[in-house]
C-alpha cells in the first residue's frame, strides 16, 4: 500500500495561471469554499486515490506546516498521527467504500452503512470524509439510497466519488457533484448536438449587453433545445411501441402500453436532458477558470475558448465560482416536484454572466 505525498496540494507559483485540479481544491479549502461532494475522474485510479488521501489529510492534519492568513491549512504535514492513519486507511473519520460481492458492485447495504457513519459525530478529526473508490460501481439501489445524503451531507463532512468510468454513473449522482478531472487530457464527452448548443450559448453569453432580455434569450435557447429533444423522443419511442404494431389490442392493453410509453419517454428525456445540464455546468467551470486567468489545458471546450474567456474576464473568480453552486442547486431542484421551466428560469437568471 503506497503512502500519499502531501505535496500534491503544494502551490507551484510558476503554474498559478493554469491551476491544476489539486490546486483548485487547495484554493477552495483555504478559502472555505469546498463543495459538499466531488467527483474525481481520470484515467488512473491510483492518482484519484492519492488526491482523495491528500485532501482528507489536509482537511484534518494536526500540524499543518503552512496556513493561509485566515488560519486554514494550505498543506498537510504527512507525519502526524492523523496523516499517517489516513494514509494507512485506518482513520475512523475517513471512510473508504469499495465494490464488494461477486458482481463487484457497491450495494445498498454499503450505502446505508455510510449514511449511518456520516450521521455520527466525528470521533477525532474536525471533518468526516467518505471516499467511494470505483464510484461507477454503485448499483441503482445503492445510488438511490444515497442521493439525499449526497445532496445534503451532515455538517462537517464531505463526500468524494472516484471514477475512471464516469459515464456509468447515474445522472442523479453526477448532477450533485462538482467534477475535477485528474486525467491526462480526456475531456467531457457530449453528444454533438449538445456541444453545438453550448457553442451557441457561449457565443450569445459573450455578447455585450445588460438587463433581463439577454438572459431570457439564453433561457429560450435552452428551452427550445429541450422541447425539440422531448419531441424527438416522443416520436422515436412511439414508433417502437407496441401501440403502433397492434392497433387491435384491447383497451386495457393499450392503456398499459400508453403508460409504459409515457414512462419511457420521461426516463429517456431526463437522461438526455442531463447532458445539457452537465454540459452547461462544465462550461461554467471553464468560465471560472477563465476568470482566474487562463483556462489552458483544463478547459472542457477549447473550440470556443474565446467566447468563454470573454465571459470569464467580465466577472471576478468568486462570482464565477458562485455560478457553479447556483447551477448545482438548479439541477437538484429539477429532481424535486418543481416545474421544469420555472427552475431553469430562476437558475439562469441568477447566473452572473
Amino acid at each position: 500500500m503506497s503512502s500519499f505525498d502531501p505535496s500534491v496540494f503544494a502551490l507551484d507559483p510558476a503554474a498559478a495561471a493554469v491551476p491544476t485540479p489539486a490546486e483548485l481544491l487547495r484554493r477552495s479549502l483555504a478559502g472555505g469554499r469546498l463543495a459538499h461532494a466531488y467527483l474525481f475522474l481520470g484515467d488512473d485510479a491510483e492518482v484519484l486515490t492519492e488526491a482523495a488521501l491528500a485532501l482528507a489529510s489536509q482537511m484534518n492534519c494536526e500540524a499543518p506546516p503552512e496556513r493561509a492568513e485566515n488560519g486554514r491549512p494550505l498543506r498537510s504535514c504527512g507525519r502526524c498521527s492523523t496523516c499517517r492513519r489516513i494514509a494507512q486507511r485506518s482513520h475512523p473519520d475517513v471512510v473508504w467504500i469499495r465494490p464488494q460481492n461477486k458482481m463487484r458492485q457497491i450495494d445498498v447495504d454499503q450505502a446505508r452503512e455510510v449514511i449511518h457513519q456520516l450521521s455520527m459525530k466525528a470521533t477525532e478529526a474536525p471533518h468526516k470524509v467518505a471516499v467511494f473508490v470505483g464510484a461507477d460501481r454503485l448499483n441503482t439501489a445503492a445510488a438511490n439510497a444515497f442521493l439525499k445524503t449526497l445532496e445534503e451531507p451532515p455538517a462537517g463532512s464531505i463526500i468524494l466519488l472516484l471514477s475512471t468510468e464516469p459515464d456509468r454513473l447515474l445522472e442523479t449522482i453526477l448532477s450533485r457533484c462538482q467534477r475535477l478531472n485528474f486525467g491526462t487530457g480526456a475531456r467531457l464527452k457530449l453528444a454533438p448536438g449538445v456541444t453545438a448548443w453550448l457553442r451557441d450559448f457561449a457565443r450569445q453569453a459573450a455578447r455585450p449587453g445588460a438587463g433581463l432580455l439577454p438572459r431570457y434569450q439564453l433561457l429560450s435557447t435552452l428551452l427550445v433545445a429541450l422541447a425539440a429533444l422531448r419531441e424527438e423522443l416522443e416520436t422515436s419511442l412511439a414508433a417502437a411501441s407496441p401501440l403502433e404494431k397492434y392497433p387491435d389490442a384491447s383497451p386495457e392493453q393499450k392503456e398499459r402500453w400508453e403508460d409504459e410509453l409515457k414512462a419511457a419517454v420521461e426516463s429517456e428525456y431526463r437522461l438526455r436532458r442531463g447532458e445539457y445540464l452537465i454540459g452547461l455546468q462544465a462550461w461554467l467551470r471553464d468560465v471560472w477558470l477563465a476568470s482566474l486567468g487562463q483556462p489552458g489545458d483544463l478547459a472542457n471546450f477549447p473550440d470556443f475558448a474565446a467566447d468563454t474567456t470573454t465571459v470569464g474576464q467580465r466577472r471576478p473568480p468568486q462570482e464565477a465560482a458562485e455560478n457553479l453552486e447556483i447551477w448545482e442547486r438548479t439541477q437538484r431542484l429539477l429532481f424535486s416536484n418543481v416545474q421544469e421551466g420555472l427552475a431553469l428560469e430562476v437558475g439562469l437568471l441568477k447566473l452572473r454572466l
